[in-house]
């Protein structure tokens, strides 16, 4: 009877032959007991079928319409002038979706979605349009913004379609995502902790959630690579290197210059997103106008261009000859680029090109400092860059491990690097919100005596 009652379980008399004693009222069944979990469970894979085939779709389209950018050269002045007007008319088509879609200038951004588990299902459309005209025409930013949409719109619809409550619509759409992400990074483990990372459910909701995304990512996951027989891990071949203990507090210096890059990405942003808010044209226009520009920067810096996958590739690989000042502009042009696509209307992720600029940030340490190996410069920046700039620096840390194929010591570097970078951020933000407050109270009025 002992263990009956310490294992939750109500026998009668009549089945065990005496009295049983009361000890208080039952304990709740855990959550996987209950009908509802089950139900998740079902959707769940409904929505990894669904992320799955909308990533080959997706994914399939914008290689497809990129084709266009493959006859370029790495150097200066490698691409052709004619790509500037095919970055503007893809900023007039841009332009023409967004006011036939009704789509308001500031569209929730892949992290404020993820924050808050939900997705406006009515919006989902519209992005997916102009995210995938953006993708093709050239514009610095990355696939995941639409897949997002799609997968956590499907899941916030479905919640809506079957009057879920509050805790289980969240949970779907956090499944959405899963299902969306887990083509993409091919990594069951890197789309759960991102997702977790970032939403950071928690009680009853984190165990629905964590079993949603896992089914979810896993479903898309196999679709995708029985399909696409492709997947995103040891993406990026970087030369071996034996781990030493200075690599640990060369971590530090490492992070403290990917925040250095950080806040310059930031200050980018915040000056293209005011210049073109208060900028005094049609909103169709301002595209075209953004177009225009990160058309010129592609055809002297055709590096730049698109969502900086591929073109991390060749940083990589040809380094070593493009010489110092060449990827100096290069790392400076493409925050421009992902600053002016963001800020005149193109929509897409940050993640990639967060990458593409940690990367090439790594890559260019490299060439200042020969001493301090390309393999640990490079997976150090790759993840710090994208660890600091969101709110997921775990997930970055797994993701270059994952990208980079390094081994097991050294992934303790990367680590260093990208919560060096992730505090230091994290402190400039408390500094500026402090001054601002600061400011705030000095100019309210005294009250009187």
């Amino acid at each position: 009877m002992l263990l009956a009652a310490v294992a939750g379980w109500e026998f009668s008399s009549a089945e065990v032959g005496v009295v049983s004693v009361a000890s208080g009222p039952a304990a709740a069944p855990p959550v996987t007991q209950k009908r509802e979990f089950w139900v998740l469970m079902g959707y769940a894979v409904a929505l990894g079928v669904f992320g799955g085939v909308a990533g080959l779709v997706f994914i399939g389209v914008i290689k497809f319409g990129g084709k266009w950018y493959s006859d370029s050269d790495p150097g200066w002045f490698g691409g052709h002038w004619w790509w500037v007007a095919v970055a503007a008319a893809a900023g007039a088509v841009v332009g023409l979706l967004r006011r036939l879609a009704r789509l308001p200038w500031e569209v929730p951004g892949l992290f404020a979605e993820l924050a808050t588990e939900h997705v406006d299902p009515g919006l989902v459309p519209g992005i997916v349009a102009v995210s995938t005209v953006s993708l093709i025409g050239g514009a610095s930013l990355g696939p995941e913004k639409a897949l997002g949409a799609m997968g956590g719109g499907a899941g916030s619809w479905l919640a809506q379609r079957r009057a879920l409550g509050k805790q289980d619509s969240q949970v779907n759409t956090l499944a959405g995502f899963a299902g969306a992400y887990g083509g993409l990074f091919s990594s069951t483990v890197i789309v759960v902790l991102l997702i977790l990372e970032v939403a950071r459910p928690g009680g009853q909701k984190l165990t629905k959630a964590l079993a949603a995304e896992i089914v979810a990512s896993s479903v898309s996951f196999g679709i995708y690579f029985a399909i696409a027989g492709a997947v995103f891990l040891d993406h990026y071949q970087v030369p071996r290197y034996k781990f030493e203990d200075w690599q640990l507090l060369a971590g530090v210096p490492l992070g403290l210059f990917a925040a250095l890059v950080v806040t310059l990405l930031v200050g980018f942003m915040l000056g293209a997103a005011r210049l073109f808010a208060r900028l005094k044209a049609p909103a169709i226009a301002k595209p075209v106008l953004g177009g225009v520009v990160f058309g010129i920067v592609g055809v002297a810096l055709p590096l730049t261009m698109f969502s900086g996958s591929d073109q991390l590739t060749a940083v990589l690989k040809h380094g070593g000859t493009l010489g110092l000042g060449l990827l100096a502009a290069i790392l400076i042009a493409k925050m421009v680029t992902f600053a002016v696509s963001q800020g005149s209307g193109f929509i897409g992720g940050p993640i990639f090109p967060s990458l593409f600029i940690g990367g090439t940030a790594g890559v260019l340490v490299h060439q200042v400092i020969p001493g301090v190996p390309l393999g640990l410069a490079f997976t150090c920046l790759l993840a710090a860059v994208p660890g600091a700039l969101a709110p997921a620096p775990f997930s970055m840390v797994l993701m270059a491990a994952f990208l980079t194929q390094v081994g097991a010591l050294q992934t303790a570097p990367i680590l260093i690097a990208v919560v060096t970078a992730y505090l230091t951020m994290e402190a400039v933000r408390y500094l500026l919100a402090s001054r601002k407050q600061a400011r705030a109270a000095a100019a309210k009025p005294a009250a009187p005596a």
